[in-house]
């Protein structure tokens, strides 16, 4: 093989460390060095000098220990045989990384096993060449971002898997709030990691995780994603998973025709044992009454869509809008009687023909008997007595409220009213 003149470096841009083929110099022979490179001359197996970038002539000026090794006359030239490695220091940040396979992880919220994927990137720079060609490249003719990429994958990915299970369980979130924690994750994976590769003479410059996520097709992630979809839906909605349980079971009922009262209550009460015993049973039967109603003898049962949510609520006084006291028969702020609607609970004023809040009409005494009739009722079912008023003038019927008679506009009289 010929004496080279000129060395330079003619590999691909993804290699780390490359050797040059001709290992046939002389004490002429210039060495090129590019911007981010270092080249590394072995002379029996030994690195015996680095030469950073720029041109470089392989003489006993510059390299003093071949004055040892080569036997040169003084003044002289001399060839010998040696190797010169090159060693790209530039950062590559572009390695990617990625679960082979899914991960078997339990779900520390959920307590579910569901398979787990993770994938990112990640940046490393040759930071001591000399290491990094003894321990890592050895007697490879070159060392490229696959061969550093299969050393290192099995390493990273047990820590990324050890990494993304301990954040489960001290932080005890579900696997589908992973995602908000890649950054903590990513910084913790990164520190573990670099001192491995400093052995190496190998500084990750970076590590990100792109995603953590769970394949779309696997049964156990479906099911928990339609869970908790439907509990979302129930948060929305404001019930429990008791409650539409309890809702489907009556539904049920009232479709069976030989249903009977005394199934559906039994029903109810197997459903009360599972509300809990005490308070907890109370408010089911009590909440049982009001969403059915149940046809004596018939065994038909029907919901009760008109169960008003103002029973429930705190009512106000009609007078001075605080609110009363439950139980109470005046308001407690201003002594206002409480003139409750039988319907709905809302206090109404004392002479209101009708509920100001739900609309329904108010049930209005006989003038005889004082007994309370139902609206619509011309007659009092106990005395007889009409319950329509007439003007006491010209006998036209009059409206509760009005004042003068609409046929003949005599005044109604209090007498009258009565």
């Amino acid at each position: 093989m010929a004496l080279v003149e000129v060395i330079k470096y003619d590999g691909t841009p993804d290699v780390y460390a490359w050797k040059h083929p001709n290992e046939e110099l002389g004490t002429w022979t210039q060495l090129i060095v590019n911007e981010s490179q270092e080249a590394i001359l072995y002379k029996g197996g030994k690195a015996f000098d680095t030469f950073g970038p720029g041109r470089h002539t392989l003489s006993t000026l510059n390299i003093p220990l071949l004055n040892n090794i080569v036997n040169i006359p003084f003044g002289g030239h001399s060839p010998f045989a040696a190797e010169i490695w090159y060693v790209n220091r530039i950062s590559n940040l572009d390695m990617k990384w990625g679960t082979t396979a899914p991960i078997q992880l339990q779900d520390p919220k959920y307590k579910i096993i569901i398979p787990v994927r993770a994938f990112g990137q990640m940046g490393i720079r040759i930071e001591d060449s000399r290491k990094f060609l003894v321990k890592l490249v050895g007697t490879l003719s070159q060392f490229d971002q696959a061969d550093i990429s299969r050393y290192f994958r099995g390493l990273l990915l047990m820590n990324i898997n050890e990494s993304i299970s301990s954040y489960l369980v001290h932080k005890q979130i579900s696997i589908l709030e992973i995602n908000a924690y890649i950054s903590e994750i990513s910084n913790h994976v990164k520190e573990k990691m670099m001192p491995v590769f400093a052995e190496f003479g190998i500084e990750i410059v970076n590590l990100y995780m792109d995603s953590v996520n769970t394949p779309d097709d696997d049964p156990s992630v479906k099911r928990l994603q339609e869970a908790l979809a439907r509990k979302a839906e129930m948060d929305i909605v404001g019930y429990t998973y008791q409650q539409e349980r309890s809702f489907d079971t009556l539904e049920g009922a009232a479709k069976n025709e030989g249903s009977t009262q005394a199934g559906v209550m039994g029903a109810g009460l197997g459903m009360g044992m599972g509300f809990g015993l005490g308070g907890a049973f109370g408010q089911g039967m009590a909440g049982l009454g009001r969403v059915m109603d149940i046809t004596g003898g018939s065994g038909n049962v029907q919901f009760n869509s008109s169960t008003s949510s103002n029973s429930a609520a705190t009512q106000t006084c009609d007078k001075c809008s605080q609110p009363l006291t439950p139980g109470s028969k005046f308001c407690a702020h201003c002594g206002d009687k409480y003139h409750s609607c039988e319907h709905c609970g809302a206090d109404n004023p004392e002479n209101a023909t009708e509920c100001k809040s739900c609309g329904k009409a108010f049930a209005k005494p006989c003038r005889s008997c004082g007994t309370a009739l139902k609206a619509g009722v011309k007659f009092c079912p106990e005395c007889g007595a009409s319950a329509v008023m007439t003007c006491s003038s010209c006998g036209h019927a009059v409206q509760p409220g009005q004042k003068f008679c609409p046929e003949c506009g005599q005044r109604v009289t209090p007498e009258g009213e009565q």
